[in-house]
């Protein structure tokens, strides 16, 4: 089979189906898509708000808690103490499927029917860390983002396994951390970005691996008692050291400059690609044939994942996070843990196999038009069905959704083998990270069939200046936790934490000026440039090559052969 031109249905750009993606969809049982890899990616992060957090009360037991819908919202939101128990039931919302209507009407009548899950946490999250989104398996954990496995961590996004890190994004096996970007396998790091993996008791560190006791420097490598990419003594290390008193809030942001200054000496790693064969993409971690991939881990055989994490993601396309012993999946949004045969799902998972069409299906079998069902097999808009009554009507529902498709106010035609038309998101489009990657205001918003969103007024009496907090961390006292701090980024008010306060004591480090949400969305806006590729030309061999770099941000680069040869 040789290599298809398409002309994609929404922004009109043309794009390539090679033959291996045609296997890939006659394996899959599904027609070629006919939106672009951007724009289904578009789509499919649209349904995806991790960040913005509302106060509301829960449907059922009427108790206010944290959620991801505002109290106005559309649906029916219950607690996660509520949404995981045995005290409803999701089988009464059920309805027989309506040949005369297309079917993604029907579906978004269940969808706004069905009581769905305020905020997507597990049982273990939900009893010790419910100021928290995407999560699970978290101890005492606070204003954590895509997490799990984490213990006594506060102020983060994507981690995995992790315990006492604070203000970092993108960690995996860490302890002891703060104010980090992009770590691995470290201990006691403060202030690293770039690839730091594999180190100890550093500070301001960028693109280094194996390292301690190393400061300000940049593509170090094994290395011990470097200061500004000096080599010392271990004597006159800390000696040296003792210049850069970190408790102090004045000397931290000091040494954070002059460190960033000095990184501009070195050229930056072009790729982070370790212990990968034969992919392309950025930020993909001990993978294996794996195309336009981002910032996963363990992928192989698939195509156009991101955020896929931990245990391995095998013979899948377009996947928008987690991941986790998936396997034969497409057109998901987070969705993962033990799944199989998953196909236009959104936030599903814990061993579910064969699901078409669900939102929070879990833990079954054979679903499709589903919402909120757990534990039930051969269920279709939440009827429970036959195995040979299933197999029949859903083969006619797919082809119903062929011959009277559901087409939105732009004239976008969704058939079987789309993912959900936008006109179904649940959430305001600058609420999800699909306006981070593809900012849109609110006009070209709604041209486009969202809707947006203005944000929530929250009145905080103030009562200190950020401007007032001490400067060193030996001086603040207990009372700073009775405090609502000014932020000096977006003038609200935030509190510092009991177990923030006890970390920072135990690290001698100094107290934030920032609220938590201005300090993860700095390094989050950091973490979506990083999955960039820009074609750029080494300024050694000549050769041709992608990185995440632009030439403002890095004059001078390598290729991937030329940088390994001057570091390593």
């Amino acid at each position: 089979m040789n290599p298809e031109t398409r002309l994609c249905q929404n922004c009109k750009s043309r794009f390539t189906i090679e033959p291996e993606d045609f296997a890939f969809y006659e394996k899959m049982q599904v027609p070629p898509p006919t939106f672009c890899p951007k724009c289904r990616l578009q789509r499919r992060l649209a349904f995806f708000n991790i960040f913005n957090l509302y106060k509301r009360p829960c449907d059922l037991c009427k108790k206010d808690f944290i959620s991801t819908y505002r109290s106005e919202s559309p649906y029916v939101v219950y607690c996660p103490k509520c949404w995981w128990s045995d005290d409803w039931d999701v089988f009464k919302y059920g309805r027989e499927y309506d040949f005369s209507r297309p079917f993604f009407e029907q579906f978004r009548e269940l969808w706004r029917e069905t009581p769905v899950l305020g905020v997507s946490i597990d049982i273990p999250a939900m009893q010790t860390s419910p100021y928290t989104n995407h999560t699970g398996h978290l101890k005492n954990c606070y204003l954590l983002f895509h997490a799990d496995y984490i213990e006594d961590s506060a102020y983060g996004f994507y981690q995995v396994h992790n315990k006492s890190v604070f203000d970092t994004v993108c960690a995996m096996n860490c302890e002891m951390c703060y104010d980090n970007q992009n770590a691995f396998k470290n201990n006691r790091c403060v202030g690293t970005r770039g690839n730091v993996t594999n180190s100890l008791e550093c500070y301001f560190l960028r693109d280094c691996d194996n390292c301690q006791n190393c400061f300000g420097s940049a593509n170090l490598r094994n290395s011990k008692y470097y200061i500004f990419n000096k080599q010392y003594s271990r004597e006159g290390y800390f000696e040296e050291l003792k210049k850069w008193d970190l408790g102090s809030y004045r000397v931290y942001r000091e040494a954070a400059d002059a460190a960033e200054e000095h990184w501009k000496k070195f050229p930056p790693r072009p790729k982070y690609d370790d212990f990968s064969v034969d992919c392309t993409g950025s930020y993909v971690f001990q993978s294996k044939n794996c195309k336009e991939c981002f910032d996963s881990t363990n992928v192989q055989d698939s195509k156009f994942i991101l955020m896929a994490e931990d245990r391995p993601t095998k013979d899948s396309y377009d996947i928008s996070s987690w991941g986790n012993n998936m396997a034969r999946c497409y057109e998901c949004c987070n969705v993962g843990e033990d799944v199989s045969g998953v196909r236009f799902a959104q936030e599903c998972g814990l061993n579910l196999i064969d699901a078409n069409y669900c939102k929070l299906s879990n833990g079954a079998a054979h679903h499709f038009g589903c919402v909120a069902v757990r534990k039930s097999q051969y269920v279709i808009l939440n009827k429970k069905y036959s195995e040979e009554e299933y197999k029949t009507l859903t083969a006619k529902i797919r082809e119903h959704m062929d011959t009277m498709p559901y087409v939105d106010k732009k004239g976008r035609v969704y058939k079987y083998g789309e993912f959900f038309p936008v006109e179904l998101a649940q959430f305001a489009y600058n609420e999800t990270i699909a306006n981070d990657f593809f900012p849109l205001s609110k006009k070209e918003a709604e041209e486009e069939g969202y809707y947006y969103a203005e944000p929530e007024e929250r009145n905080y009496t103030i009562t200190k200046s950020y401007r007032d907090l001490p400067d060193h961390i030996n001086d603040a006292g207990d009372d700073i936790l009775d405090e609502v701090v000014e932020c000096e980024t977006c003038s609200k008010g935030f509190r510092i934490t009991a177990m923030e306060l006890s970390f920072l004591r135990q690290m001698r480090l100094p107290l934030p000026r920032r609220c938590p949400f201005c300090r993860i969305n700095e390094k989050f806006k950091q973490w979506v440039k990083n999955l960039r590729m820009i074609p750029r030309t080494c300024d050694k061999c000549g050769t041709d090559f992608t990185t995440n770099y632009t030439e403002e941000e890095a004059p001078y680069i390598l290729c991937k052969e030329c940088y390994l040869k001057e570091v390593v």
